[in-house]
C-alpha cells in the first residue's frame, strides 16, 4: 500500500512510490488527453427540474431554491474548470525491480478529478492503491517472460579445465 500521499494540491507529473514484495511501484499523475468539459463528460452535470432527466433534483418545496443553488454550484464548478483551477487526469502506475522498469504503464485509471474543488485528493490515492494488484501482475509477467528469455539470451558461461589450462 501506499504510505506516501498525494498532496492537497496536485500538479501533472507528481509521483509517489511505495515498495511491495522487493518492486518499486510509482503512480503518477498524467494530464488526461481528453478535452471535453466537464458538462460534456458526466451526465446529469447541468441541474434540471424535469424527473426523467439525469440532473433531476428531486422533488419536494422549496424547487426552486434547490435549483438556483444546484445551477450556481454546476457554473462555478465549469468557470474553475475553464480558469484550470481542476483538471482531469489519469493515475498511472509503473514498476520498476532493483532500478529496471518492467512496466511503465502497469495500469491505469482516467478521468479522475485533481485538484476538485473543496476535496482533498485523497481519492487519487486511494485510487492508486486500487491499481496495485493489477500493476503487480503486469509486473511479475513481464518479469516471468523475461525469466523464461533469459536461457536462451545469454550464452552459457565458459568453463575452465580443472587444471586452470584455458
Amino acid at each position: 500500500m501506499f504510505t506516501e500521499r498525494f498532496a492537497s494540491f496536485v500538479c501533472p507529473g507528481d509521483v509517489i512510490t511505495c515498495e511491495i514484495e522487493g518492486f518499486t511501484v510509482s503512480a503518477r499523475i498524467i494530464p488526461d488527453d481528453c478535452p471535453d468539459p466537464p458538462d460534456q463528460r458526466q451526465d446529469g452535470f447541468w441541474p434540471s427540474l424535469y424527473k426523467d432527466a439525469p440532473g433531476f433534483i428531486g422533488p419536494g418545496s422549496n424547487f426552486r431554491e434547490r435549483f438556483a443553488k444546484a445551477q450556481a454550484e454546476a457554473e462555478a464548478l465549469m468557470e474553475g474548470w475553464r480558469r484550470g483551477e481542476w483538471f482531469y487526469c489519469g493515475i498511472v502506475l509503473s514498476v520498476s525491480l532493483e532500478g529496471v522498469e518492467l512496466a511503465p504503464h502497469a495500469a491505469s485509471v482516467w478521468g479522475i478529478e485533481a485538484n476538485y474543488p473543496e476535496t482533498d485528493n485523497s481519492y487519487l490515492t486511494e485510487v492508486a492503491g486500487n491499481l496495485l494488484p493489477d500493476a503487480l501482475a503486469a509486473a511479475r509477467e513481464v518479469l516471468a517472460r523475461l525469466t523464461a528469455l533469459a536461457p536462451a539470451a545469454i550464452p552459457p558461461a565458459q568453463k575452465e579445465p580443472p587444471d586452470g589450462r584455458v
